[in-house]
């Protein structure tokens, strides 16, 4: 029953959401005709026709998930070089808020500079996940029950016992956690990379050009299938963390 009272005010939310914004769309209230009806967004859509979308959405994908990748891996590897080094954490706590803090609006120029082409775009998606990553799998690391980390130890087991049988089993609600939210910032920092130029395909190209051009309707548009593309990533992990962690959501281990 709880889980379809909240799949019905799920439901209820996107429905008030849609009249909210046919009403704006139809009747203005100051917008000045920036914002364009439901419909008005469906016909742009449909005449445009699904090649527009589905090509351009096709290559952020593949460089925003080339940036998640990265990103990700890099914020493993720092979060298992504090495992075998705890003394590095706080130096990796520090180095996780400076890139948060790191505007990526003024780096991306920079590595277009230097590197060129689609880098930035990987790049930036990359740095767009780090962050979330880093301080999810720091966090559940040190989740790990101190009581299970005595009960290996005592049984003999060494570092890698205690990882694998304790610490990386505590740390995956929290890092599913936070790759919920990284698939999303991944498609935001590989956007932003294509507003940099430099290249010819991609939702940030197309998107560009309909503002440039006042295309209310297909910005609108463009602005939706990102939002259901990051949603769909969000969505992906959250399955995910349902099949590999069921007791996260339990509130228990067994």
């Amino acid at each position: 029953m709880a889980a379809i009272a909240r799949r019905f005010a799920g439901f209820t939310g996107v429905l008030i959401l849609l009249v909210v914004w046919a009403l704006v769309g139809a009747f203005g209230f100051g917008t000045h005709g920036a914002v364009p009806t439901p419909l008005a967004v469906a016909r742009q859509m449909a005449a445009d026709g699904a090649g527009l979308y589905w090509s351009n959405s096709l290559v952020t994908l593949t460089y925003a998930a080339q940036g998640f990748l990265w990103g990700n891996l890099a914020a493993f590897a720092v979060a298992a070089l504090t495992l075998l080094v705890p003394r590095l954490a706080p130096a990796a706590s520090q180095l996780a808020v400076i890139s948060y803090c790191m505007p990526l609006t003024a780096i991306g120029p920079i590595v277009l500079v230097v590197m060129g082409g689609r880098a930035p775009t990987v790049f930036l998606a990359a740095m767009a996940v780090f962050f979330t990553t880093l301080v999810g799998a720091l966090l559940g690391v040190r989740s790990a029950d101190p009581a299970a980390l005595d009960v290996v130890r005592a049984y003999g087991g060494n570092r890698w016992h205690r990882l694998v049988k304790v610490q990386l089993i505590a740390a995956s609600p929290a890092v599913i956690n936070a790759l919920k939210i990284a698939a999303p910032s991944a498609m935001l920092g590989a956007i932003l990379g294509e507003y940099l130029g430099g290249v010819d395909s991609g939702l940030g190209v197309v998107l560009t050009l309909a503002q440039q051009q006042f295309d209310v309707a297909r910005t609108w548009a463009l602005a939706l299938v990102t939002g259901v593309l990051a949603f769909a990533g969000y969505g992906l992990f959250s399955l995910l963390g349902r099949v590999l962690t069921p007791w996260a959501r339990t509130g228990g281990t067994s």
